[in-house]
């Protein structure tokens, strides 16, 4: 493919598969499209007057992430009236969230404004119409019905169906005497069991279902289903490249069909469905819980270290001397884990060589208390061994002094002989 060819492509968007020969929708009277998208939806719309009738009494609605469609019966300024009454105050009625049962009392309340503006005098008395809505929020899809109108999904390339028609010929089919093939055709087609406008009580199905990334959305009116079955509302589902290429080849299938009625398409597109983002999001989370957690443990075991530090002592040595310490004599990345408190006047020098080596490492106290008892023992200590030293050496002076005189032994004999002579 060229360059001019890829800049092409890019300018007009993905084009529609081949070998089609729908009829085509663009610029038709009696015709209205709308399509749009943002971060999490794209959509695209088609209505028709089709190739029979005079007027459109179909009605849609395109407030994000609000999508409904109605078909309005009761003949000219009557039908579309009604459609008209029921798509606006199911707007205003609608919950922010994907909520069914309240999706299902907006469109209950439509009944009512429905009703009320016949008794007004606005459109005609027993004019009515059905009601399809769905409330699409991130990867939840509350789902309202009343009538004929029909939605559908279309999932990993399989359509769906996924409301029930309120009509005649559904019950038939429902019971097994007709076919849904053959109730496209039946005479009784047109009959419908419940709808917005005849009926005060008048009660709406309501139901959620999950979507994910990728799945797509139809609503239509009968005007499309009854023209054309289940698995062409597939096939051109599953080769229509955008929404708003599928509502107009949907509405250019039911218009090569034989437009013998109105026909609405609405094709929601699910881009981002939450999960992802919702799964980075607790991910995140939970990396941060388990770094606070490790931070806190980290914290609380620091806290145990610095208060086991503070409650240690030890004698060491500080500039010859011995001294007292806080802590324990250590260091942690260069950090030393202990404090200088005192230095004594006990020199190391003066005590044993035993006590100088286990000095060098440090000698744990219970506290500083217990240190200075110790310190004053080392002082005691050498102040007796001086005391000792200085009576050895008094001693040893003692002994080698000739200070004690001895008497010289007379001569007894000679003398008592000098006497007796």
């Amino acid at each position: 493919m060229s360059t001019d060819q890829i800049q092409t492509l890019r300018a007009t968007g993905p084009a529609n598969a081949p070998g089609r020969a729908e009829m085509t929708v663009e610029g038709r009277m009696g015709a209205d499209a709308i399509s749009g998208s943002n971060e999490f939806l794209s959509w695209g719309t088609r209505s028709d007057v089709g190739l029979v009738r005079s007027h459109n009494e179909d009605s849609f609605l395109l407030r994000t992430p609000l999508f409904v469609v109605c078909d309005g019966m009761g003949g000219h300024a009557a039908g579309e009236v009604a459609s008209s009454i029921a798509v606006e105050t199911i707007g205003e009625q609608a919950p922010g969230t994907a909520d069914d049962v309240l999706l299902g009392a907006a469109v209950e309340a439509a009944n009512l404004a429905v009703i009320k503006g016949a008794e007004d005098g606005v459109g005609k008395p027993g004019m009515g119409c059905t009601a399809t809505a769905v409330l699409i929020s991130k990867n939840k899809m509350a789902v309202a019905h009343v009538g004929d109108s029909r939605a559908y999904m279309l999932h990993h390339g399989t359509l769906v169906r996924i409301t029930h028609d309120h009509s005649y010929v559904e019950e038939l089919v429902d019971s097994g005497q007709i076919t849904a093939d053959e109730a496209r055709t039946h005479p009784s087609r047109s009959i419908i069991t419940r709808a917005l406008g005849s009926d005060p009580d008048m009660y709406a199905d309501h139901f959620s279902l999950e979507v994910s990334d990728g799945d797509r959305v139809i609503l239509c009116s009968d005007g499309l289903s009854s023209m054309i079955p289940d698995s062409d509302i597939e096939a051109v589902a599953v080769s229509s490249a955008t929404p708003q290429q599928a509502a107009d080849n949907l509405v250019g299938a039911a218009l090569t069909a034989g437009g013998s009625d109105n026909v609405t398409a609405l094709v929601v597109d699910i881009l981002n469905d939450g999960v992802a983002d919702a799964t980075r999001s607790q991910l995140t989370k939970r990396i941060f819980a388990i770094a606070g957690i490790l931070l806190a443990t980290v914290a609380v075991c620091l806290a145990g270290v610095l208060f086991f530090i503070r409650n240690e002592w030890y004698l060491g040595v500080s500039d010859g001397n011995v001294a007292v310490y806080q802590g324990v004599n250590a260091d942690l990345l260069g950090l030393p884990l202990y404090d200088l408190v005192s230095t004594s006047a006990v020199a190391t020098s003066d005590l044993p060589t035993s006590v100088q080596d286990q000095l060098e490492a440090g000698i744990r106290v219970q506290n500083q208390e217990s240190a200075q008892q110790t310190l004053d023992s080392y002082s005691q200590q050498i102040s007796d061994e001086k005391s000792r030293a200085q009576e050895v050496a008094v001693e040893a002076r003692s002994g080698s002094d000739p200070t004690v005189e001895t008497a010289t032994p007379t001569d007894t004999t000679t003398s008592d002989q000098s006497e007796g002579d």
